[in-house]
């Protein structure tokens, strides 16, 4: 049986600013599946990577409105795979709160879904 587990983020209110959060990758996994949302019909986009490369598992895209989630699994990623993360590796989340200056997201979750292994 594969081991799941999900990281998820909340950022509760108006956002005012791009956040950035960086977490050590604890043993070798792989990304399976993303769902972002705000509460609010937004322009914010999410982008997945690492510090070496802030987009490396799954390039910018809008979060989902008015508490619709985005869904990103396999085909979403970056070449179509999912994306294999080796233990200890500086996993990168970067949220930019309003897009290219457009609404800013309110109430912002963030769910990773990863398979161990």
């Amino acid at each position: 049986m594969e081991n799941i587990f999900t990281y998820i983020y909340h950022i509760p209110g108006s956002l005012t600013a791009n956040i950035q959060s960086v977490f050590s990758i604890p043993f070798d996994c792989t990304l399976i599946q993303v769902s972002a949302v705000g509460s609010n019909a937004n322009d914010a986009t999410l982008k997945l990577g690492n510090t070496a490369d802030d987009d490396a598992y799954l390039t910018a895209f809008a979060i989902g409105d008015t508490n619709v989630p985005q869904v990103k699994s396999r085909t979403d990623f970056v070449d179509n795979q999912y994306p294999h993360i080796s233990a200890g590796t500086a996993f990168m989340v970067t949220l930019d709160y309003d897009g290219a200056a457009g609404t800013a997201a309110q109430n912002v979750t963030i769910s990773l879904t990863f398979a161990k292994g």
